[in-house]
C-alpha cells in the first residue's frame, strides 16, 4: 500500500489561512480557528483582518430573541464590540450589531473615525448621546440602520444628515404591533419604552438633511401620510430603493403618484393596500360609529331647554 499523503494545515501560508477565515462569520471564527492554536488565534486577531464586525448572522440564526432584551445580554454585546475595536486598533469600517448600548457605541465613535457602515437595530439603550458622537466623529458614514431603536430622536438624525454627507443608505424601520405586544407582555425591560415614530416629522428631517439618499426604508410607519411621501419624493429625487411596507395610512393612489417622479427608482415596496390599509380604515370607521352612537345616546338622555 502506498503511503497516504497528509496535509499539515499549520504549513499553509498566512495569506491562504486569512482567505479561508474571511469566509467565516465572526462567531464561527471565535468558536473555531481562534481555539485551534496560538498561530491561528494571532492571525484572527490581526488588525487588518478585523475591520468588520458583523453579528447579524448570529442573531438571525438564534431562536432566543426574548432573552436579548435584558441588561445582561446587552453587556455581552457591548463587550464584543469593545473587543472588536481593540483588535482592529481603531480600524473598524463596518459594525452590524443589535442590542448594544451607548457605552460601546461611544467607544466606537471615539476610536473608529473611518466607520462607513453602522447597524444598531433593536437597541433600546442607544440614545442621542452616542449617536451625536457618531455623527461628529464618523463623517465617512455611508450606511446607517437604526431600525427599532426608538430613543434616537429626529434632532439627532438631523445632526447625522448634516455631518455625514456621504450617507447613501438609511434604514429607520419600526416594529410589527404584534411584536411590540409580545415584548410588553414578556419583558419588563421595555415596559415603558415608546415604540412610536412620527412618520411625517421623520420624513421632513430626511428631506431637509439627507436629500442625497439612494436607499430608504420606513417600514411600518403607522402615522406616515400621502402628503409626506409627496414631499419625500420631491426632496430625495435620487432614491433608487424605497420601502414603505406596512405604512397603513398611505393610499395606493398617493404612493403611485408620488413615486412616479422618481426617475432613478428601481425597487419600491408598497403597503398591502388590500389588507392593512382596508383594515385600518374599517377600524377607524367602526370607532367613529361607536363614538357617535355613544354621543347620541348621551345627548338624548339629557334634558335640553330652549
Amino acid at each position: 500500500m502506498g503511503s497516504r499523503l497528509r496535509h499539515d494545515w499549520s504549513e499553509l501560508a498566512p495569506e491562504c489561512l486569512l482567505d479561508i477565515f474571511s469566509r467565516l462569520s465572526m462567531g464561527q471564527r471565535w468558536n473555531g480557528p481562534m481555539l485551534v492554536c496560538k498561530t491561528w488565534m494571532n492571525l484572527c486577531q490581526d488588525p487588518s483582518f478585523n475591520t468588520v464586525l458583523d453579528l447579524e448572522a448570529e442573531f438571525l440564526s438564534s431562536s432566543e430573541s426574548f432573552n436579548w432584551w435584558s441588561p445582561e445580554f446587552e453587556e455581552k454585546v457591548d463587550s464584543t464590540i469593545r473587543s472588536a475595536v481593540y483588535q482592529s486598533q481603531g480600524g473598524l469600517t463596518e459594525v452590524r450589531v443589535r442590542h448594544c448600548t451607548d457605552k460601546s457605541l461611544l467607544y466606537v465613535a471615539e476610536r473608529c473615525p473611518n466607520l462607513e457602515v453602522l447597524w444598531v437595530k433593536y437597541c433600546p439603550k442607544v440614545t442621542d448621546v452616542s449617536m451625536r458622537k457618531i455623527a461628529l466623529n464618523c463623517p465617512k458614514l455611508k450606511e446607517l440602520d437604526v431600525s427599532c431603536s426608538f430613543k434616537i430622536c429626529c434632532a439627532c438624525m438631523k445632526m447625522v444628515g448634516t455631518n455625514c454627507k456621504n450617507l447613501q443608505i438609511l434604514k429607520r424601520n419600526s416594529m410589527q404591533p404584534s411584536e411590540i405586544e409580545r415584548l410588553r407582555h414578556c419583558s419588563t425591560y421595555v415596559q415603558y419604552l415608546s415604540f412610536e415614530y412620527d412618520g411625517n416629522i421623520e420624513v421632513d428631517t430626511i428631506v431637509s438633511h439627507m436629500s442625497q439618499l439612494k436607499h430608504l426604508e420606513l417600514r411600518l410607519f403607522s402615522t406616515l401620510t400621502d402628503s409626506a411621501i409627496v414631499s419625500l419624493c420631491e426632496g430625495c429625487s435620487n432614491l433608487e430603493y424605497l420601502d414603505l411596507f406596512g405604512c397603513e395610512r398611505l393610499t395606493s393612489k398617493g404612493v403611485t403618484e408620488a413615486t412616479s417622479q422618481l426617475k432613478n427608482l428601481k425597487v419600491i415596496k408598497k403597503p398591502d393596500f388590500d389588507g392593512l390599509g382596508e383594515a385600518l380604515r374599517m377600524a377607524e370607521q367602526i370607532q367613529w360609529q361607536t363614538n357617535f352612537a355613544e354621543w347620541l345616546e348621551e345627548f338624548n338622555g339629557v334634558e335640553h331647554y330652549g
